[in-house]
């Protein structure tokens, strides 16, 4: 069982403070195409190549919806356990932006597709914090303002604009950075497995609009400001722990902290003032008349979480039960879904899985993720294959092979490829377990070393310095099963 995590105060001038965090991540919708037309959704394209008459907002072009869109959403909110609304109605968020060609974004407001849910979010030690979610909706995104292309002019990229958008709101439940970047995290593996969103901030399919206030600890809640528009969940956390400090430094100093929005500098490490927070009655929301209600049935949504994928938390309680695997080996192989499923593969691909799946888990984690990140490679770059991988565990499995001489198998592999019972077989790797083979090198060891003989009369446990020397001795090919019950037999242990 998860303990409740205890949040950090930030300790100033005049005594504690504890930081209120709610965060609202946009997450670009997986689909062919945009909300409400056929454009296409495809990243980098020339500027102003994906971009349909209702993107550009051409006088008489209606909005339609997406089907696949609202299908996405719908796994989402099932996903974060939330309430699915099965009737919502499209907004008319207003505001003029040169990159917004409607004058008004459509989203929505006061009756979205999805209502509350939660997300388990897991933090070192075993701690864990149930972050609320308020609401998942539908909306447009912009387009996108170059300031680089001429000294005089901002040009503008319509490809996003109209592209789908959830936006998630979670409520302010969050304490510090720590939980801030770790409910981040798990929230972008939910929609990955999902399929729903892929997650790459660097391209700006995943940002998150951070709210931060701080109170003494337990009092009311204070003045927040948002951090707009940040794509890294380093910087998330860094901002966080700045902004949080400002505040305080204000109101220990006798100050009042503004309602605004406020931009993250990554190279200086401080957020500044961006404009003041609009609040919804700025907006002039209204039901958009150019589109009806969104209604579907029950069925429609117990079709689609009948199909959903086994998710994070789902795949973690599996592994732990059925391979005896700790939580933390269990969280990480789960913490992406391709690491999950290299995991997998290699258990499909093993001759006993029951036996060997806490060993399986052990290379995947430690020698071939190890590995990866010692050479910044991604799972999917890997120069082992799952196949190549289970096929050294199952050789350990049947003693055909020490731990030692694995290892020295593995990097083979990592650098050459190959078969790994071809390269044992033509590279004379296999373990010796033939008694008579290794006898010798016992008896030697033991006449050579009286003194560790008579210590281990009184010491069995000393037992291991001879197994050492005896696999040192044999290149690591004897198995050390046979080598200790030879010593025991022996030394009469």
């Amino acid at each position: 069982m998860n303990a409740p995590a205890p949040h950090k105060l930030l300790k100033g001038a005049t005594g504690d403070w504890e930081i209120v965090i709610g965060m609202e991540i946009h997450a670009q919708v997986t689909s062919n195409s945009k909300l409400f037309s056929g454009a296409s959704i495809a990243f980098g394209g020339e500027p102003n190549t994906h971009v349909s008459l209702i993107d550009a907002a051409m006088p008489g072009m209606l909005p339609v919806i997406n089907e696949e869109c609202v299908r996405q959403a719908v796994r989402t909110g099932l996903g974060l356990k939330a309430k699915i609304n099965l009737r919502s109605v499209f907004d008319r968020k207003n505001y003029f932006y040169p990159d917004l060609p409607q004058g008004y974004q459509i989203s929505q407001y006061k009756s979205p597709i999805v209502g509350e849910g939660e997300v388990l979010v897991e933090l070192d030690g075993g701690r864990s914090v149930n972050v609320g979610i308020e609401r998942l909706h539908l909306e447009q995104d912009a387009g996108k303002l170059l300031h680089d292309q001429s000294p005089t002019m901002s040009y503008v990229d319509l490809n996003r604009s109209g592209v789908a958008l959830m936006e998630i709101v979670s409520k302010p439940d969050i304490r510090d950075a720590e939980q801030a970047k770790a409910y981040v995290t798990k929230l972008r593996s939910i929609l990955r497995y999902l399929g729903t969103c892929d997650g790459d901030m660097e391209k700006g399919n995943l940002r998150a609009d951070v709210n931060v206030s701080v109170r003494r600890p337990g009092g009311p809640l204070g003045t927040r400001c948002e951090i707009k528009n940040m794509n890294s969940i380093n910087f998330i956390g860094q901002a966080i722990e700045y902004e949080a400090r400002r505040q305080i430094e204000i109101l220990e100093d006798g100050g009042e902290i503004d309602q605004e929005t406020r931009l993250y500098d990554p190279n200086k490490g401080e957020t500044r003032s961006m404009r003041s927070k609009e609040e919804a009655h700025d907006y002039r929301y209204f039901p958009d008349p150019d589109l009806l209600p969104l209604e579907f049935s029950q069925s429609f949504v117990d079709e689609l979480k009948a199909k959903l994928p086994e998710l994070p938390d789902q795949k973690k309680t599996r592994f732990v039960a059925d391979f005896g695997l700790s939580t933390y080996d269990a969280s990480v192989l789960v913490a992406e879904r391709e690491s999950a499923d290299f995991y997998e593969t290699v258990l499909d691909r093993l001759a006993n899985r029951t036996r060997d799946g806490k060993m399986a888990a052990n290379w995947v984690i430690n020698e071939l993720f190890g590995r990866l990140n010692k050479e910044g490679r991604g799972i999917a770059g890997a120069p082992v294959a799952a196949e190549q991988l289970a096929a050294i565990i199952d050789l350990i499995g049947e003693g055909t092979i020490s731990g030692k001489i694995a290892k020295d198998l593995f990097e083979i592999v990592w650098q050459e490829g190959g078969d790994p019972r071809a390269l044992v077989e033509s590279r004379g790797m296999k373990q010796v377990t033939d008694l008579s083979a290794i006898e010798k090198v016992v008896d030697d060891i033991i006449a050579a070393n009286p003194d560790k003989v008579a210590q281990v009369k009184d010491k069995p446990q000393a037992l291991g310095w001879f197994v050492g020397q005896v696999m040192k001795s044999s290149g690591g090919k004897a198995n050390p099963q046979a080598v200790n019950d030879l010593l025991k037999s022996k030394l009469g242990v």
